[in-house]
């Protein structure tokens, strides 16, 4: 009997360890720890409720050398219109025609690391306040746009396709796009990370970046409520919100926009 029951018990573990979010736990455990894993959960479980974020807001101001790159294998430089536009066309490459339209009429910067014709690594720069989105936003009633320094250069939206991962491409990329802004004379770089996405975290920390400050996020009924740090007013790094007209919603919502 005493056999019996324990390879029931085996069966129903089996069984629990299936389920995603088990079997997703013990994945975090075993990469991050326990502690890291379990905020990770907790914030998770809070979202399944109201919408909250936690963001590590980060600078860097120091081009470490040891990513620099191989110059023999890729092509880095900012690239192009014409280049985004055909680059774009490919959705493998992680663009849209549409996001670099409004990327470039708002003056924004893509450094990028070509292998040949093919993208291997990208990052977007900006020195103007810039539109912020955290999944689906078509109902809400405010937008949210980033602030900062006017002597920084903001950094968002890096990607590199699967195929290419593994080489901390994006780190490259990033430093040299640092050495440029630093050489046109800017202070540095700006970015911000979700306080639960460790690996990137871990990314930033190891080519330079450190903390700046936090920004708390709560949205209800689409209407978002922000509070940051103190530290974060050195670089007048801040999230603002601004209402959007019902025309722009109905916009956001009408099967042509999407």
């Amino acid at each position: 009997m005493k056999e019996k029951s324990n390879k029931q018990d085996n069966v129903i573990l089996r069984h629990i360890q299936r389920i995603p979010f088990v079997s997703g736990f013990r994945r975090d455990v075993e990469t991050f720890g326990f502690s890291k894993s379990f905020y990770n959960f907790s914030l998770k479980a809070i979202n399944r409720f109201v919408f909250f974020k936690i963001l590590i807001c980060v600078f860097i101001d120091v081009a470490d050398p040891r990513y620099m790159g191989d110059e023999n294998k890729y092509r880095y430089n900012f690239l192009g219109s014409d280049t985004l536009m055909d680059l774009a066309k490919d959705k493998d490459n992680g663009l849209s025609l549409s996001f670099v339209h409004e990327a470039l009429e708002k003056g924004d910067e893509c450094y990028g690391i070509l292998d040949g014709n093919s993208m291997a690594s990208f990052g977007w720069y900006s020195n103007k306040p810039t539109f912020v989105s955290f999944g689906p936003a078509e109902n809400d009633r405010e937008s949210l746009w980033l602030q900062f320094a006017a002597d920084y250069i903001y950094m968002y939206n890096g990607y590199t396709p699967k195929n290419y991962r593994g080489q901390r491409l994006h780190a490259i990329g990033m430093t040299r796009a640092l050495k440029a802004y630093l050489d046109r004379g800017y202070k540095g770089l700006v970015s911000y990370v979700e306080s639960n996405n460790f690996a990137s975290l871990n990314s930033c920390y190891r080519m330079g970046y450190k903390d700046l400050g936090k920004i708390y996020i709560l949205k209800i009924f689409g209407k978002h409520f922000i509070a940051h740090s103190k530290s974060c007013r050195q670089y007048e790094f801040r999230l603002v919100t601004y209402a959007r007209t019902e025309n722009e919603i109905e916009q956001h919502c009408s099967p042509q926009a999407r």
